[in-house]
């Protein structure tokens, strides 16, 4: 190996530690979007932005490949759909009543449920680790949401923000399951290029339904839509994908454990949002049932025998 490639490999977690430190950045913007701008106001700006960004190196491949494209273009929808119009809008509706930290925490058990999501709809065999850290991260948001007072959750119930939290959550592993079962011809750029312009025409009427008050441009939203369209939807995925192609996706995958405490700590600087021992503690039991996972693969002894035999 000469001595460049080595360096390079050393940085090499720079990549999806900076993807992270984005994708926090990500949910601080979420947050303080809450009652300035609508959420499907934003998700349109946002993605209309990461299409202009991106039609600058993307759109002439993209047409060029269109015969390619075209037959799959109703799956591209569906992704787009998911990932980008739904995902987002339950993000930006959730902050209207819940935490950042709240909202990093379940986003970073998009792993989890996309192995649970993988045994049930790809029929892959479940694992000790995903049932075990199943209910062992269960338990943590239960904690979590409850603000460290499980019996509670049975008079006031919880915030509206938590439940459409996990919801986007699933909606993103149901993303992750459906790019693995189809696995379309055309990837990288090109994939999410496609995808972007179909969430963007999805989003259209939405954006128009939406009040204008809520959809306005001003000092106060176009730096949020800067970010959300610039920085996490260009910049972030180039990122993430980079640190994928050299250290491979486990070991980047252990990087999303880093979302919650780097949202945490940003959340406390630019919003004020105090951290409590219950996030610590209830966050922390739900990250270790993520890694639990992800490290304990064996599967389950009851697990039918034509499940295993698909491994």
């Amino acid at each position: 190996m000469s001595a460049s490639s080595a360096m390079k490999n050393k940085f090499a977690f720079l990549y999806p530690f900076s993807a992270i430190v984005l994708w926090s950045g990500n949910v601080i913007v979420s947050r303080m979007s809450a009652h300035t701008i609508g959420p499907e106001a934003i998700t349109f700006y946002r993605l209309l932005l990461a299409v202009l960004l991106m039609s600058t190196f993307v759109a002439g491949g993209a047409w060029r490949d269109r015969a390619v494209i075209w037959p799959h273009l109703g799956q591209f929808a569906i992704l787009g759909f998911l990932a980008m119009c739904l995902f987002q809008s339950l993000s930006y509706l959730a902050a209207e009543s819940t935490t950042a930290t709240n909202m990093a925490v379940f986003t970073a058990l998009t792993p989890l449920l996309t192995v649970a999501l993988s045994a049930l709809l790809l029929k892959d065999a479940p694992t000790i680790g995903m049932v075990g850290g199943g209910i062992l991260s269960l338990l943590g948001l239960v904690y979590l949401v409850s603000a460290g007072d499980p019996a509670s959750l049975a008079q006031s119930g919880v915030h509206l923000g938590d439940p459409l939290m996990f919801l986007a959550a699933l909606v993103y592993a149901l993303y992750g399951v459906l790019l693995k079962r189809w696995s379309l011809p055309v990837a990288g750029w090109q994939s999410t290029y496609t995808q972007a312009l179909c969430a963007l025409a999805i989003m259209f009427p939405a954006f128009l339904a939406t009040p204008a008050p809520m959809r306005s441009l001003n000092a106060d939203t176009l730096p949020l839509i800067a970010y959300a369209g610039g920085l996490a939807s260009v910049v972030l995925p180039f990122l993430w994908v980079r640190g994928v192609h050299i250290l491979g996706p486990n070991r980047c995958a252990v990087f999303m454990n880093l979302l919650p405490v780097l949202t945490a700590l940003g959340a406390i600087v630019l919003l004020g949002e105090p951290v409590h021992a219950y996030h610590v503690i209830g966050g922390g039991a739900a990250l270790a049932g993520v890694a639990c996972a992800e490290i304990f693969r064996r599967p389950l002894r009851g697990a039918p025998a034509a499940m295993l035999r698909e491994q």
